[in-house]
């Protein structure tokens, strides 16, 4: 019996577009109460939408609302506070 090489989960990239991997992302979570949250994890339940560990990634995603687009409603300014406090803390 052959052994295959285990898949690694792929993820788009809201920032930049990439596919990347699961683990290499950043995922923003929306609830079914409609609050967002960043998943560290992976793990936490609810809509997600993924970014690249780049701080230029937020920044386009920023400036294009592609998070907004994404979730279909508004984004608040605390989650890409988080995001951008995280993405320098992990540089």
């Amino acid at each position: 019996m052959q052994r295959t090489e285990k898949r690694v989960p792929q993820r788009k990239c809201v920032g930049c577009g990439e596919m990347i991997g699961k683990k290499g992302a950043i995922r923003i979570v929306r609830d079914k109460d409609g609050n967002f949250s960043v998943d560290l994890t992976g793990k936490k339940s609810g809509r997600g939408a993924y970014i690249c560990n780049d701080i230029n990634c937020l920044e386009l995603a920023k400036k294009g609302k592609k998070l907004e687009r994404s979730f279909k409603c508004q984004v608040p300014a605390e989650i890409y506070d988080e995001l951008e406090k995280e993405l320098i803390e992990n540089k």
